[in-house]
C-alpha cells in the first residue's frame, strides 16, 4: 500500500516520514511501529553512518557538520528512492539542525518531520538503560545544544515522548492524517 502526500503545487508524492530528535528519545521504536502500522518501508539512520562516525561517537566525541554531511546525504538518497519508487517510507534521523533537515528536504521535498521531544533527565535515563548502542549518554548535552526546533517553514510536528510507544504511534497517525487522508 503506497500512501501519498497531497500538495496542490506538486503531483501526489508517497508519504515519507523522518522521525527525529536527540539520541534516546525512542526514534527507532516509534519509527518501526509507525512503519509497521502504515505498511511502509523502514530505515534506521545509524545504518547509514560510515565506520569513522561510529568510532568517533563510541569514543565520546561529538560529530561535526563535516562528519554528518555524507550521512545526511545517504539518508536523503534513501528518502528520494522511496519517493521515486512510490513506496514512501519511515526513517529515523536525529536531524537536529534546520540545515540538516534542509539536506533531507533537498532529496525528498515532501518529507514530514516527526520530532520526538523529551526532558533531559528522562532521555538520559533511557540512554543509561539501553544496551547495544554506540551513542554514550555523555554526548546527550551536545545533542540538546545543537537541537534547533522545527521552524514554521518546516512540514512536521512535535510529539512528547511521555506516553507509551503504542500511544505515540496513534498520535503520529492522527498527525499524519491531514497530510495523507488515506491513513487507516
Amino acid at each position: 500500500m503506497a500512501l501519498s502526500v497531497e500538495n496542490h503545487d506538486h503531483p501526489v508524492a508517497p508519504l515519507t516520514v523522518v522521525v527525529m530528535g536527540v539520541s534516546g528519545v525512542g526514534k527507532t521504536t516509534l519509527a518501526r511501529l509507525l512503519a509497521d502500522r502504515l505498511d511502509l518501508p523502514f530505515a534506521e539512520a545509524d545504518e547509514f553512518h560510515p565506520p569513522a562516525n561510529i568510532a568517533k561517537m563510541s569514543a565520546g566525541i561529538p560529530l561535526d557538520d563535516q562528519d554528518r554531511a555524507p550521512w545526511l546525504r545517504a539518508i536523503g538518497a534513501w528518502l528520494k528512492a522511496r519517493t521515486e519508487d512510490g513506496t514512501g517510507g519511515v526513517v529515523t534521523c536525529s536531524a537536529l539542525k534546520h540545515g540538516y533537515r534542509d539536506i533531507l528536504r533537498a532529496a525528498a521535498p515532501e518529507a514530514f518531520f516527526l520530532h520526538l521531544s523529551g526532558g533531559h533527565d528522562l532521555v538520559e535515563d533511557r540512554i543509561s538503560h539501553r544496551t547495544g548502542h554506540f551513542m554514550p549518554a555523555s554526548l546527550l548535552d551536545s545533542q540538546y545544544a545543537a537541537l534547533e526546533p522545527l521552524g514554521a517553514d518546516e512540514r512536521g510536528a512535535v510529539l512528547d515522548v511521555g506516553p507509551s510507544p503504542e500511544e505515540l504511534v496513534e498520535m503520529a497517525v492522527d498527525l499524519l492524517r491531514p497530510v495523507n487522508g488515506d491513513l487507516a
